[in-house]
């Protein structure tokens, strides 16, 4: 089977994309034991408890990445770099991931063999 890796950059709640990266995460899940997923550059505001998605009409999906846990999923990085520069911490994310310098966690997604960008 492929490695594959779900790589979130984009911040919440401008397009689809998070959402869409989202569903496609869990699904994969459900029929490959090796997926990963990474949150770089603005894709850690995906991760962010307290939004206000109803103020532009946008359902708040990111409580839903809570259940990684319940799919087994348990490779989920995030950028340490990316939280610094803007200003975030772990304690502000719906979910524990893995934090990791950009350096480590570009090696760790250079070991997966397919890699899908939202």
């Amino acid at each position: 089977m492929n490695k594959v890796a779900f790589v979130f950059r984009n911040a919440a709640h401008g397009c689809a994309a998070g959402r869409e990266g989202l569903d496609a995460a869990l699904a994969t899940s459900a029929l490959d034991e090796e997926i990963g997923i990474f949150f770089i550059g603005d894709g850690v505001y995906q991760l962010l408890a307290e939004q206000a998605p109803a103020a532009i009409l946008q359902r708040h999906y990111a409580p839903t990445f809570g259940l990684f846990e319940l799919y087994d999923v348990e490779h989920v990085y995030i950028c340490s770099q990316a939280l610094a520069e803007r200003g975030l911490s772990a304690a502000s994310l719906v979910i524990t991931p893995h934090i990791l310098a950009q350096d480590a966690l570009q090696a760790r997604l250079a070991q997966y063999s397919v890699r899908l960008s939202f």
